[in-house]
């Protein structure tokens, strides 16, 4: 989230207000732990798990779910600007005029979605275009998302509040945001491609540890370096963790079913 930087709660923190003492210290704890769990659920990986595709009736009504999510939070993200504007006068001529803030993350964001979008299309091509660029476009569309759905748990406590209703203003603007990062994540499975294996749980545990060493430090804003660093291969990580799910790695051994022949039933 990123609210106008006129506000003076959130413009020297760069969005939100970052942890401090006993806050920082538990953060971290928790994130360490969920890193050491995905870790271990990781290496109890063998082989490649498959996502089952929805259908193409299913499809379809995933991406409709995607496109109204993401409406509304435009919706709501309006809704909570205007009482900002409301609540804090003195910022209404930067919020008139000085458009959407930009954070120094943005290049990182969109550099590493371009490498990941020409990967992924590049490691599918012997699938044909269409499935080449399908699977790009959903590993890359979800990768921020993978990295959003955890920052905005940790940070929804931490940015503005707006009287008289913090919490009704945040959920206002954080359920629609949830929603649009859970749909999207969930295109991952119009790919028949998409698999998981141990090194998407690894890339998303090192994101998790990321998260985790960045929250012994307040989990702050990335305007010095070292927050700016941490941010940063965080951010990159979640790419990779999208990467890996069009990597297929296959124990030794491993065979894969074979395919039935064309317009032979395949039983449940």
């Amino acid at each position: 989230m990123r609210p106008p930087s006129g506000c003076p709660e959130i413009a020297q923190g760069g969005g939100w207000v970052p942890y401090t003492a006993g806050g920082s210290v538990l953060l971290a704890v928790i994130l360490f732990a969920i890193t050491g769990l995905i870790a271990f659920l990781g290496s109890r990986i063998r082989n490649p798990i498959g996502l089952k595709g929805p259908g193409k009736a299913g499809g379809v009504l995933m991406v409709i779910v995607c496109g109204l999510s993401i409406l509304s939070f435009d919706v709501a993200e309006l809704s909570y600007i205007v009482q900002i504007v409301q609540e804090k006068a003195q910022i209404i001529q930067e919020g008139v005029t000085g458009g959407a803030p930009t954070t120094p993350i943005t290049p990182v964001t969109f550099g590493t979605a371009a490498v990941t979008f020409i990967l992924i299309a590049y490691l599918t091509r012997k699938h044909g275009a269409k499935i080449a660029l399908l699977s790009a476009f959903v590993g890359t569309a979800a990768a921020p998302m993978i990295f959003e759905l955890p920052f905005d748990l940790i940070v929804i406590n931490r940015t503005l509040a707006i009287p008289p209703s913090p919490v009704l203003y945040r959920l206002l603007f954080f359920v629609p945001l949830f929603v649009v990062e859970i749909s999207t994540i969930s295109l991952l499975t119009l790919s028949p491609l998409t698999r998981v294996t141990k090194y998407t749980a690894y890339s998303l545990a090192g994101m998790f540890l990321i998260f985790a060493v960045w929250a012994l430090i307040g989990f702050e804003p990335p305007n010095a370096l070292a927050p700016y660093v941490l941010n940063s291969v965080s951010k990159v990580l979640c790419f990779v963790t999208a990467l890996t799910l069009f990597v297929t790695v296959r124990a030794p051994g491993y065979a894969p079913p074979p395919a039935a022949p064309q317009g032979t039933a395949v039983a449940p």
